[in-house]
């Protein structure tokens, strides 16, 4: 058929080819084949080939499409050329033409689904290159062929609706494509459920692939999700298929009430506790686990009148869970019998059955325990006056016992008392003082002192109750107010100066403290006359002079009272130093040294600042004799017992002079022969160098001799020191010297312990062990053991 259709194309386009008209000379343009050329004569009519059909994926190739006929020249003296899309454009070579017959073929399979048409263009020329036909168009159609399957959009459409839903309600869609054309069979799709794994309870559109219900009975508690296979097929259902899956699940709905398991349940409670759970009441329920649907609420209706009970829902197992929220007394009542109702969060569907089970019936035995004492007033508040003697009542804090079944013997005793102020009677809990609380103490907060008792039973186990303790502590107006300060300056005229502001303290709280009031002592009327005393707050008022008054100090008499009941009051004596004063109201200068003297220091303080003194100057000389004896028992501890004479290696530097050379701070022969000084004339040698030596040549010293043991050295030594203190040609023993200039030329060796480390390992330290405790630790380091 299609060879047949090819051919009569063919030749319908042979007889509309149309001939050249009448020849003539014209000049050939072989150069541009494809220009127009202008030709006298009539005009000649355009040569038209009809659009070209072939299917897609034909196989056998080449195939003719089609025979192009120009009638300008003979067979044979005519070139047919075609170009465009297919020949030398892309996709190229899929068509070809015979240069001499005109003849176009298919050379090359064609999909429909890439290019859908060709257009070409057919050319025609003679021999010599010149154009005999005007270029026309050549149009190829690829025929489709159903060669393409319809392909879902989603391999799984998912779609809820509402369990008990009508018949009718829109689920979900389904939709396909296919890349056939559009205008044929071969795209036509139609949808279909091939497989619904139950009763027929969906229908699909086979044009729009629409899902919807198409009766009753869908029930999530039958079967909660649906699974069904879809269909889609062209050529209107006939031809290729596809299909897909649809996963459809049912919404819950509250369209079952929940219920209790039993009639009737049996729990147990303990009396005297709150706030513990006593058991669980169980309902079933078959909507939804964790939805409004299913989450079930509790309510007791009877058996309850004081709500000593609650019930909660466990959102793990949906259960009513029965609690104790006010403490049971099992001597007040033994047994509850509750009723008891269950019903979902949200409200049950109309068309729902009603439970069967909906209430039930709670019996809830009180269990009897030993309870704790109770108070009878908790915490108890009393008051007490202040400085209270000990023994005195404060209250009495009794409890009682719950257990009347059980008579127990209580007890009282204290728990917290900071202070050690209570004393408490352990079998009637009467409490009262046992010493005097001190206003000042740390544990009396804004007046209150805080105490804690404790009351227990005699049962085994025992209970203990705990009890608070409030006393107000009453404040007793027993302190008098006091001036503060007793002494201040004033100007000598009443014009001058803004007078002495008085201030006034009181130990007391309020209200037994301010206001104060001030009053020239009445015993001493003379004072009214020459001072006045104005109040100028609760706590202050302001003394000035009626006349002028003579400077310096001043004693006056003041009374002062508070304003407690009954009042306290006290006469005080004022120092008053009157100076003179300049324009300003300020004392003069010269008015400093009277107010300084006139500063009101009492007797007493004086007394007491006269024995400090003294005791300071006491103190001070014993230390200065203490470091003296210590010096001279130590001294001659250092020098007992040496063996040999080192008078002339031991050099005593305590004098602060200028070492072994110095010469000029007192002369060590004199040490070690003082009786050739003696012979000589020591005074005579040089002059007076003492101030407090007379102008007159000092007494000869007799000669002393040598001591022969050296254990005498330490005497020898302090004697001949008292000798050089006597002579007026030297300074004393104790003089300051100078000590800034130890001399040079030393026999002695170096002090230095790196040099001395050079030089010592032929040294003997045996002797260090003689000389005594101030030379322990050398001996330690140097001494043979």
């Amino acid at each position: 058929m299609d060879a047949a259709l090819l051919l009569a194309l063919g030749l319908l386009a042979q007889s509309l080819c149309l001939s050249v008209g009448v020849p003539g000379l014209r000049r050939p343009h072989t150069l541009y084949p494809w220009r127009r050329v202008p030709a006298p004569g009539r005009v000649r009519r355009a040569w038209v080939i009809p659009p070209i059909s072939v299917s897609e994926n034909h196989k056998r190739l080449p195939f003719p499409l089609v025979q192009i006929k120009s009638d300008k020249q003979q067979l044979g003296s005519v070139i047919y050329s075609i170009q465009g899309p297919g020949v030398d454009e892309e996709p190229q070579g899929v068509f070809s033409i015979d240069k001499f017959t005109g003849k176009v073929s298919l050379n090359a399979m064609l999909d429909r689904e890439k290019t859908d048409r060709f257009r070409l263009r057919a050319f025609a020329l003679d021999l010599g290159g010149s154009t005999l036909e005007e270029p026309t168009d050549l149009e190829i159609v690829v025929v489709d062929q159903n060669d393409n399957r319809p392909v879902f959009r989603q391999e799984v459409f998912t779609g809820q609706v509402l369990e008990g839903a009508v018949p009718g309600t829109y689920v979900t869609r389904a939709e396909a494509t296919d890349a056939d054309d559009p205008e044929t069979d071969n795209a036509a799709l139609r949808y279909s459920i091939l497989e619904q794994g139950g009763p027929q309870l969906f229908s699909i559109d086979p044009h729009t692939g629409e899902i919807r219900t198409v009766q009753v009975g869908l029930d999530r508690e039958v079967v909660a999700v649906y699974n069904l296979t879809l269909q889609v097929a062209d050529m209107s259902g006939d031809g290729l298929t596809a299909t897909a899956s649809a996963i459809i699940t049912l919404e819950d709905v509250n369209d079952n009430a929940p219920e209790f398991t039993r009639d009737q349940f049996f729990l147990e409670a303990t009396e005297a506790v709150s706030g513990v759970d006593v058991g669980r009441l169980e309902v079933e329920d078959r909507d939804l686990p964790g939805s409004p649907n299913w989450v079930a609420r509790f309510t007791i209706l009877e058996g309850d009148p004081d709500g000593q009970f609650a019930i909660r829902t466990d959102p793990r197992t949906n259960e009513g869970v029965l609690s104790v929220v006010k403490p049971l007394d099992f001597e007040s009542r033994e047994r509850y019998d509750l009723k008891v109702a269950v019903q979902n969060e949200a409200p049950l569907q109309a068309a729902a059955p009603r439970a069967a089970r909906g209430q039930a019936r709670v019996r809830v035995q009180v269990r009897d325990v030993n309870e704790a004492p109770v108070f009878q007033e908790n915490p108890l508040r009393t008051s007490l006056a202040e400085g209270a003697a000990p023994g005195t009542p404060v209250a009495t804090f009794s409890a009682r016992d719950p257990d009347t079944q059980q008579p127990q013997r209580l007890s009282y005793s204290k728990d917290y008392d900071p202070e050690d102020w209570l004393q408490v009677d352990g079998a009637t809990g009467r409490v009262q003082t046992q010493r005097v609380l001190s206003p000042a103490s740390p544990f009396l907060k804004d007046g209150w002192y805080r105490a804690i008792i404790l009351a227990w039973d005699d049962a085994s186990p025992p209970s203990t109750a705990t009890g608070t303790l409030s006393v107000e502590i009453l404040e007793v107006n027993d302190h008098a107010p006091e001036l503060s300060p007793p002494w201040g300056s004033l100007c000598s005229t009443p014009d001058q100066g803004s007078g002495l502001l008085l201030g006034a303290t009181d130990e007391d709280l309020p209200p037994h403290g301010a206001p104060f009031h001030f009053q020239l002592s009445p015993r001493l009327p003379e004072l009214a006359r020459n001072w006045s005393l104005s109040q100028v707050n609760v706590s202050h008022a302001r003394l000035r002079p009626r006349l002028r008054v003579r400077e310096g100090l001043h004693r006056l008499s003041l009374l002062l009272q508070d304003s407690g009941q009954p009042p306290q009051q006290r006469e005080q004596p004022l120092n008053v130093s009157v100076c003179r004063c300049g324009l300003d109201g300020a004392c003069l200068p010269g008015a400093a040294a009277l107010r300084a003297g006139g500063a009101g220091i009492s007797l007493g303080a004086l007394v007491i600042m006269l024995a400090s003194v003294i005791l300071l100057l006491l103190l001070a000389l014993l230390v200065a004799l203490l470091a003296r004896c210590r010096q001279q028992s130590c001294d001659k501890k250092l020098l007992h017992g040496l063996q040999d004479d080192l008078r002339d290696n031991i050099l005593n530097y305590d004098e602060q002079g200028g070492g072994e050379e110095d010469q000029d701070a007192y002369d060590m022969d004199q040490l070690r022969h003082p009786a050739e000084l003696a012979a000589l004339g020591a005074p005579l040698g040089r002059p007076s160098l003492r101030r407090d030596a007379p102008f007159s040549r000092a007494h000869p010293q007799v000669p002393r001799v040598l001591p022969t043991s050296p254990s005498d050295i330490a005497d020898f030594i302090h004697e001949g020191l008292q000798a050089v203190d006597g002579d007026p040609t030297v300074p004393p023993y104790d003089t300051a010297l100078i000590y800034d200039y130890e001399g040079d030329g030393s026999v002695a060796g170096t002090l230095s312990s790196i040099l001395s480390s050079l030089e010592d390992e032929d040294q003997d330290y045996g002797r260090l062990w003689d000389w005594g405790p101030r030379f322990t630790r050398l001996a330690d380091l140097y001494g043979p053991p």
